[in-house]
């Protein structure tokens, strides 16, 4: 069940990422992984309850899920860019 959440948060990283810079737009760092953070935990489909104990003991996962998900949008902007 946590391999399919956690790559359930992988691509919800993804697309909270995309959403943040939307939302911010460049800079303003802090903000937009915390608005990616509530992103991820609200969109997971699982029952309230259970979203809290997963952002909880997965939050550390959750974090580094989307700094993985900032180097790979920011990968292929630089790809694109060339």
């Amino acid at each position: 069940m946590f391999k399919n959440i956690k790559n359930l948060i992988k691509e919800l990283a993804k697309n909270a990422v995309l959403k943040a810079e939307q939302e911010l737009g460049s800079g303003n760092g802090q903000q937009k992984k915390k608005l990616a953070i509530d992103y991820v935990a609200k969109n997971l489909p699982l029952p309230k309850i259970m979203k809290m104990l997963v952002s909880v003991f997965l939050s550390s996962f959750i974090d580094d899920a989307i700094e993985l998900a900032v180097k790979y949008i920011n990968s292929l902007q630089t790809t694109q860019g060339e």
